[in-house]
């Protein structure tokens, strides 16, 4: 398969060295200055930043967890009591009991339940910032394809032992854009609910830093078997609704409308696989976290990632809005160089599931 490469650039990150001012993070608390770039203070002010207006006790709960002696620590533990005092009921009195009855026995306490792990297909949000999720259950397809590109061969078995969660869509320039707003990304010039692109692998990993931290959970790429285990929605033909092309289905130039040969569709513009997940198919090419390999042979029959040391070339899936139909079969797969952007390469994230 070919890809289209596109002008290299360098994005230099704009200085933020200079004045400020004071900055308002709160009602309660004001900070003067800046805090280095991708430093352990940043990635807990963008934290901070995006739960500061929450309403919900859980949010505040989570920043304790990650930062317990972090620089809003008093702030968070005194918004959680003051949520919980609202939120108890006030006691009303009630009528003593007459001399003859019998004294009521005490309550047992309740049992403590375990956190349930999420629902196959439930949805998933850790953070305001952060992509919404789709988990997905443990299970065995055949990956690959016999009758396509020769790297798609062999088809082989692969099981997926442990359940995961995959982005609904592919990340959007707006969910990037908060990461930028830290300065802990490059800034996207795309629309807020357009996918992501002209992000290089190495970009990528930056994002994954930031919403780890940002979020209290171990984001990630997807591995490559994970992403056609996702894409391919549990069906085993060669796209999720069929063995042939239909349209409507896919963000692709033969593909129906809506399409537009300068950009691709604004995420969700097309409806989602049995999984639930949108644009797996077209749209735009989609990193994962293996290194290329040409082919299956010898590949890892567990969904791992297959790694090398040293790996300057990473895997993309799915196809993009530029190419025709035949990309657009869950097993395409192709490479780029990590390092490179490029504006028909984006990404979608993933993490395990406790």
């Amino acid at each position: 398969m070919w890809h289209t490469l596109l002008l290299v650039f360098v994005l230099i990150a704009p200085s933020f060295a200079t004045a400020r001012g004071q900055q308002a993070l709160t009602d309660d608390i004001k900070l003067a200055g800046v805090v280095p770039k991708n430093s352990a203070e940043q990635f807990e002010l963008a934290f901070w930043e995006s739960i500061k207006d929450s309403n919900h006790a859980s949010d505040y709960e989570a920043y304790l967890k990650a930062y317990p002696k972090g620089r809003f620590a008093v702030l968070a533990q005194a918004r959680i009591a003051r949520m919980r005092a609202a939120a108890t009921p006030t006691p009303t009195a009630t009528p003593a009991p007459a001399p003859s009855a019998a004294p009521p026995s005490a309550p047992k306490p309740a049992a403590k339940l375990a956190q349930p792990a999420p629902a196959a297909g439930a949805e998933l949000k850790d953070c305001a910032a952060c992509p919404p999720l789709i988990s997905l259950p443990a299970g065995q397809f055949t990956m690959g394809s016999n009758t396509s590109d020769p790297s798609e061969r062999p088809a082989h078995k692969v099981t997926l032992t442990t359940s995961f969660a995959i982005g609904k869509y592919e990340v959007t320039a707006g969910q990037w854009n908060a990461c930028a707003d830290a300065r802990a990304c490059q800034r996207s010039a795309q629309a807020n609910e357009a996918p992501v692109r002209d992000v290089s692998w190495d970009d990528v990993q930056q994002y994954l830093k930031w919403l780890s931290a940002t979020s209290g959970q171990p984001y990630r790429l997807p591995t490559e078997a994970e992403w056609e285990y996702a894409a391919r929605g549990g069906t085993t033909t060669a796209y999720w609704w069929g063995d042939k092309l239909v349209p409507g289905k896919a963000n692709c130039k033969e593909c129906g409308p809506p399409w537009q040969v300068g950009a691709p569709a604004n995420a969700g513009s097309f409806g989602a696989n049995p999984f639930g997940l949108h644009d797996m198919n077209g749209s735009v090419w989609e990193w994962v976290s293996d290194c290329w390999h040409s082919g299956f042979k010898d590949a890892p029959a567990d969904g791992r990632t297959w790694d090398e040391p040293n790996c300057t070339v990473r895997v993309i899936r799915g196809g993009s809005w530029r190419e025709g139909a035949v990309y657009m079969v869950s097993s395409t797969r192709f490479k780029y160089d990590a390092s490179v952007r490029n504006g028909q390469n984006g990404f979608r994230v993933a993490r395990n599931l406790k």
